[in-house]
């Protein structure tokens, strides 16, 4: 009797904790405001959003969601907002390297040539 009792509240509290999880790509507006963070407002984007098409990770979500950032991404994947099943990891929600536009401008310059009175100076001291 004692083992079949703490069997079940075994399974509820996995059932409940399972329960706690809301993917962003399926969930109604209710469900998106029960967690802890998202108001009517955010709620209402995300879902504008989805209509556009579904959110592929956590990069797109942030990337299509105003007012939903990397700091507020990680407290609403705590709080139980999955995006396909996946939490929110800072790994993963970091966009591809890419070349700093310093770098890439400096390619796409041609060298400097120098002054003519600098190729002057520079014929003399060969000659000595």
């Amino acid at each position: 009797m004692f083992k079949t009792l703490v069997a079940t509240l075994l399974a509820l509290f996995t059932a409940l904790a399972f329960a706690a999880s809301v993917d962003v790509n399926k969930a109604t507006q209710a469900e998106l405001e029960a967690i802890k963070g998202i108001g009517p407002a955010i709620a209402t984007k995300i879902l504008d959003e989805r209509k556009k098409g579904t959110f592929k990770d956590w990069n797109d979500l942030v990337g299509r969601v105003k007012g939903v950032g990397p700091g507020s991404a990680a407290k609403l994947s705590a709080e139980g907002l999955t995006v396909n099943g996946v939490a929110y990891t800072a790994a993963a929600a970091k966009p591809a390297a890419s070349k700093p536009a310093a770098s890439m401008a400096a390619a796409s310059k041609p060298a400097a040539s120098k002054p003519a009175a600098s190729k002057a100076s520079d014929a003399k001291a060969a000659k000595k």
